[in-house]
């Protein structure tokens, strides 16, 4: 079946087949938070992005193998609902932008700075620090060897726009510049962006519309 990105709460997931890595995208909650279960095909380990909600749906994707790390792109509530649930059923490592540690309930074990690289199994993501959506969110980049990157912004990058910055023209314009610089910058227009909610997109679909998000302030 070819991935198209479109998961409802309730459904199947939507499983991603890359040559190193499997991506199984699920939506949970009464706000349509995505959750992603990255799972290296060499080695069977997995890790989570964003525990978000619905400890019972997560728990069912990650399946009898287990998880070695969750990751919590940034400290608003909805994105770690189901954290205490899912760790205390699989022990997994918990990461954390820094700056968002300290908003996020569940203790962090692994503070992430930007740059820094958070491996499961033989693949590995780099770590993106973006301000103004929060504090401390993290963005995490897969430059897949054998293709495109493939990057997961949480609530800073969708569809249509960086994410909500609450009017506040300093948040936008550090997360709009950290976004371009950190991202459309020195990413390829084939990258394909994983959001926190709603549909995958890719940079090249969204990089035309640059000038429209300055220009509207959000």
């Amino acid at each position: 079946m070819t991935y198209s990105g479109a998961v409802k709460v309730g459904g199947p997931a939507d499983v991603h087949e890359l040559g190193d890595l499997m991506i199984s995208k699920v939506a949970v909650g009464p706000m349509d938070n995505n959750a992603y279960l990255l799972r290296c095909r060499a080695t069977g380990e997995q890790l989570l992005i964003d525990a978000a909600a619905d400890p019972s749906t997560l728990l069912t994707l990650i399946g009898d193998d287990g998880i070695k790390s969750v990751v919590t792109t940034h400290r608003h509530g909805d994105h770690w609902q189901a954290l205490a649930e899912v760790v205390a059923a699989t022990g997994a490592t918990t990461y954390a932008g820094r700056y968002d540690a300290e908003g996020i309930p569940v203790p962090t074990d692994v503070p992430v700075e930007d740059g820094d690289t958070i491996s499961v199994g033989r693949v590995e993501l780099t770590a993106r620090h973006l301000v103004g959506h929060t504090p401390g969110s993290i963005a995490l980049v897969y430059d897949d060897p054998h293709g495109h990157p493939h990057l997961f912004t949480g609530d800073c990058l969708f569809p249509g726009g960086v994410g909500n910055t609450r009017k506040d023209p300093q948040a936008f314009a550090s997360l709009i510049n950290d976004v371009e610089t950190k991202l459309f910058a020195v990413l390829p227009d084939e990258t394909w962006v994983y959001p926190g909610h709603g549909n995958d997109t890719t940079l090249g679909e969204e990089r035309p519309k640059l000038p429209e998000w300055h220009a509207r302030g959000w």
